[in-house]
């Protein structure tokens, strides 16, 4: 997993081999090509503290500013949308 060289706006908590985490950052790079928004991408096993909040919920987007839960398990392209819309 990657991490954007640009400021983020979202981070996908995931893990390696993870199919969801992989559907929700294609989600995410195909609603790139409509609306300009950066994320990052953080393995959680990296991080203890990471692994005991979000392993069961993997992967997780949420907001770079506050750290607001977006969705989790499958990109919700609605409630992306509507974040978006707030920070712009």
């Amino acid at each position: 997993m990657t991490k954007s060289a640009q400021t983020s706006e979202l981070i996908v908590y995931g893990r390696a081999d993870c199919h969801l985490c992989e559907e929700m950052i294609q989600g995410l790079k195909q609603r790139q090509e409509q609306v300009p928004f950066n994320f990052e991408v953080v393995d959680i096993d990296a991080d203890p503290a990471l692994v005991t909040r979000y392993n069961d919920k993997i992967p997780v987007l949420v907001s770079s500013h506050d750290g607001m839960e977006i969705c989790h398990h499958f990109l919700d392209f609605a409630a992306l949308d509507d974040y978006l819309a707030k920070i712009r």
